[in-house]
């Protein structure tokens, strides 16, 4: 007697749709909350009609660009998280732990420094996080053999090393840039007012990914029996190396140094659902977004009017899920 495979989606559609709801809740509460009290109806009003009034200019001007930014910022590092996943075979892939995100930072900071405007920073942060990317996986693979076990510590001794560049920029860097770049470096979404370059570039890299996704789930049983299989190994490599490191990119010089968002929205995504990746990465991209949308809406409010770097609050979440993974694998 033969059973009948169950479509995917059809399998994680409820699972989805939670993650939808919760996602539109985190956009919904983003855009609500604030230093300033407004009452719903004129909340909802001032997102159809720009009346003039100083409410609208609030969520029209600041708390829905910034909303919507903190969303793909989130799904951005969500999805570049699990895609670095798979290469490691390890749930402790993440752009921050691996060093792709000290690279793009350290580029950035580096364009600052030398005057590079604004519009180019992106392209300069993913020069600097594919050369991160390029730099973790040639020294954890010693001649060319897979040596996952070494891939992760390689990427912290890689960060250390960005660091340490990013400390070296900063003392070279005039006083009166030196606050800018130490909120861009803690994680800073104050100055969002582009949704749309992380919108277009987090459905581009869905796109990219989810035609990906048959040779994803055949590289995560490991390497010889996805070539067994007819996937060209070295060719889904490059093409991971280079869209994670995009996507990383876009994060980062968007809104800094956010830690650990692609390490914990990949890793709940599977422990809630499987592996397979046409589920995982847009799934993952949901829960980073909504993550990273609470925490900026915490950062906002929690000592207001004062505002906290996001980074902080990703940090305060992502420190002790790496600790907790980290002891479990061991």
């Amino acid at each position: 007697m033969t059973g009948t495979a169950v479509h995917p989606w059809r399998r994680h559609g409820p699972a989805f749709a939670l993650l939808g709801v919760v996602a539109a809740l985190a956009l919904a509460g983003g855009v609500a909350t604030g230093s300033v009290d407004i009452a719903p109806q004129r909340m909802l009003a001032a997102l159809w009609v720009d009346d003039g009034s100083t409410e609208a200019a609030i969520v029209r001007d600041l708390r829905l660009p910034r909303t919507l930014t903190a969303f793909g910022v989130g799904a951005l590092l969500a999805v570049a998280g699990a895609l670095m996943q798979v290469l490691l075979r390890n749930p402790l892939g993440d752009p921050y732990v691996l060093g792709v995100s000290g690279g793009a930072a350290a580029a950035v900071l580096g364009g600052m420094l030398l005057g590079v405007a604004a519009p180019a920073q992106p392209a300069v942060a993913f020069v600097g996080a594919l050369a991160s990317m390029l730099l973790v996986f040639a020294l954890g693979r010693p001649g060319g053999a897979p040596s996952t076990d070494r891939l992760l510590p390689t990427g912290v001794v890689v960060a250390s090393g960005w660091a340490a560049l990013i400390s070296f920029t900063l003392s070279l860097a005039p006083p009166g840039a030196l606050p800018g770049m130490l909120f861009f470096l803690m994680g800073d979404l104050a100055d969002a007012s582009t949704p749309w370059l992380t919108g277009l570039a987090l459905a581009a890299g869905l796109a990219a990914a989810f035609a990906l996704g048959r040779d994803l789930d055949l590289l995560a049983l490991g390497e010889l029996r996805a070539m067994a299989l007819g996937v060209d190994v070295r060719r889904l490599r490059i093409l991971v190396y280079a869209l994670s490191s995009l996507l990383t990119a876009v994060a980062v010089s968007t809104a800094g140094g956010v830690g650990f968002v692609g390490l914990v929205a990949p890793h709940l995504v599977r422990l809630a659902a499987g592996s397979a990746h046409r589920w995982v990465l847009p799934a993952s991209a949901l829960l980073g977004g909504a993550l990273l949308t609470v925490a900026d809406t915490v950062a906002r409010v929690a000592v207001a009017p004062r505002q906290l770097p996001v980074g902080v609050i990703t940090a305060l979440l992502g420190v002790p899920t790496f600790l907790l993974l980290l002891y479990r694998r061991r």
